[in-house]
């Protein structure tokens, strides 16, 4: 069915016992001579890095971008699966689909269970990233995971342990494999590739604050002292705050901070619906608002955003096209 290239990057999938705990020690042909290849598919293996998935890095996440597209560049290569730990896939699969214009696939995978557990997830994941990526065309960025297929947009990971790790709260399933094949149920909303981003000898600081009640502009407020260009405000309900957190955002955003709006909730849009600090408020002050993406995704996009220019209305207008097909809503937001 074709030329996969695996991209190992470690995680749980190719993790051991190390006395204490499991870390990511072994290279991607070993994590590949763990599962069955789909009939008709041949592999090549890039050992990129091998780290617990907490571990990385905007510098991994931008190399791991740059290494698929260069992998792209062979016009023989037929598909890209990447193993991956489950704790920041989300963050970097979203990263690589803000950027990805081919049609052919690139599937993320991993594992809940490590390398050698009895019934391990791993290599029926790998098969199912395999024959996905073999198999499907303009998708964009897919997540592979317990027989499911995920767009990686709005995706997150809903289990910490359980091995159903992943969905998107607010989206219908993708797709799913089963009997040797891939049966796609929805096509995903994508909007245009955003172009490969320079890499940065010093990437731009990203930092999250999440509102609770007593919550006050203190953290948001240390993270634009420790110079962030960009947060993500993580806010309750339907992306609601405060009064005090309002006028933080409008200051912060004054400075040339990029501010998006995120809630706390695991589902549905946010929405501007109240004001005395809600949502009417955060966005008026200058923050974009983020659709369903939840707070890890939400801060890849911004990352995005400031990777693609140095003017904050031109970043501001880059976030907002990055997230304009997440809810046909936000269209003309």
């Amino acid at each position: 069915m074709g030329r996969i290239v695996v991209i190992s990057t470690g995680g749980t999938i190719a993790s051991r016992w190390t006395g204490s705990g499991f870390a990511a020690e072994a290279g991607g042909r070993e994590v590949m001579a763990t599962a069955p290849l789909p009939e008709g598919i041949t592999v090549e293996v890039v050992d990129l890095f091998s780290v617990n998935s907490p571990r990385l890095t905007t510098a991994h996440q931008l190399t791991l971008l740059r290494t698929v597209h260069e992998v792209l560049a062979d016009p023989a290569v037929d598909g890209i699966v990447v193993t991956h730990g489950t704790d920041t896939l989300e963050e970097s699969a979203f990263l690589v689909d803000l950027h990805h214009h081919d049609p052919r696939s690139v599937v993320f995978t991993g594992s809940q269970l490590p390398m050698g557990s009895t019934e391990g997830d791993g290599p029926g994941n790998l098969y199912d990233a395999l024959l996905t990526a073999a198999t499907t065309r303009g998708l964009g960025v897919l997540v592979a995971f317990a027989g499911r297929v995920h767009a990686a947009r709005g995706t997150m990971k809903t289990q910490a342990v359980a091995l159903d790790a992943f969905a998107d709260p607010s989206r219908e399933l993708l797709g799913k494999v089963g009997f040797g094949k891939v049966t796609v149920l929805r096509q995903p909303q994508r909007p245009q590739a955003l172009p490969l981003p320079a890499m940065p000898e010093l990437p731009p600081r990203v930092d999250m604050v999440m509102h609770h009640a007593d919550g006050d502009p203190v953290l948001f407020n240390a993270a634009v002292a420790a110079g962030a260009r960009g947060i993500v405000l993580i806010g309750t309900g339907a992306g609601n705050a405060t009064p005090e957190i309002v006028e933080a955002v409008r200051e912060a955003v004054a400075r040339g901070v990029l501010v998006a709006l995120t809630t706390r909730v695991p589902a549905g849009p946010v929405t501007e619906i109240y004001t005395h600090g809600g949502a009417v408020d955060i966005v008026a002050a200058g923050a974009v608002p983020t659709g369903t993406l939840r707070a890890g995704q939400a801060r890849i996009a911004v990352l995005s955003a400031l990777l693609a220019t140095d003017d904050p209305a031109e970043q501001a207008r880059v976030l907002r096209a990055a997230l304009s097909e997440e809810d046909p809503a936000l269209v003309d937001a």
